[in-house]
């Protein structure tokens, strides 16, 4: 099955479980922005429970912007932020010192656009994981597809459409929260490490 999906930051659990699954994956990259989506946010479970990780972006007032256009903000110090963040949370996890080097570099750089950023996140998951997603983008803002040959999976993008619910791995604050369902994949990949691949290809979508 071929599936439409959108580039986001550090992709769900939703997210990369329909592209581990998935036979053939399209990126939209065609279509308008919309503010208070996974195109950049992520969350991750910190010490207090679920954390939001936002991108500040750059907004052209009273016009479209698509999202393959949209800059990002360095005013403010975010990088900095989010991994530090990432630190506190997954510090003590089992494998975030085996991934820390792949992960670290990414938040030392500038990238002006945020489709090249969410890219990037979608490579370094890839390779700490060590396979290879193929996948294809589009040209134009795709309306209409055919259900019984591609599944659209673009209101994943948006977290508060996105009912997935999936089976509990360990997480480090489980004691005081319990299982928080449907995080950053960076979540199982901290707390899982090698099996993240398996516990993706299996969970319903």
């Amino acid at each position: 099955m071929e599936i439409l999906i959108q580039p986001t930051y550090f992709p769900s659990i939703s997210h990369f479980a329909a592209m581990l699954q998935a036979e053939k994956i399209t990126f939209e990259i065609e279509d308008n922005f919309q503010k208070q989506t996974n195109r950049n946010r992520a969350y991750i479970y910190s010490p207090n429970g679920i954390q939001l990780l936002n991108i500040p972006v750059k907004h052209t007032k009273g016009a479209h912007q698509k999202t393959k256009d949209i800059q990002i903000d360095f005013d403010f110090d975010w990088q900095k932020q989010h991994y530090k963040s990432l630190e506190t949370a997954y510090r003590s996890s089992p494998f975030f010192e085996f991934f820390e080097d792949d992960i670290r570099p990414f938040f030392e750089k500038k990238h002006k656009f945020l489709l090249d950023l969410n890219f990037e996140t979608l490579d370094i998951i890839t390779n700490c994981l060590r396979i290879k997603l193929e996948y294809t983008t589009s040209t134009e803002y795709i309306q209409d597809i055919d259900p019984s040959l591609t599944s659209d999976f673009r209101h994943l993008a948006d977290g508060k459409k996105d009912t997935s619910s999936f089976e509990r791995y360990i997480q480090v604050f489980d004691d005081k929260h319990g299982f928080i369902n449907n995080l950053s994949t960076l979540d199982v990949l901290f707390n899982e490490g090698k099996f993240t691949v398996d516990y993706l290809k299996n969970q319903p979508l």
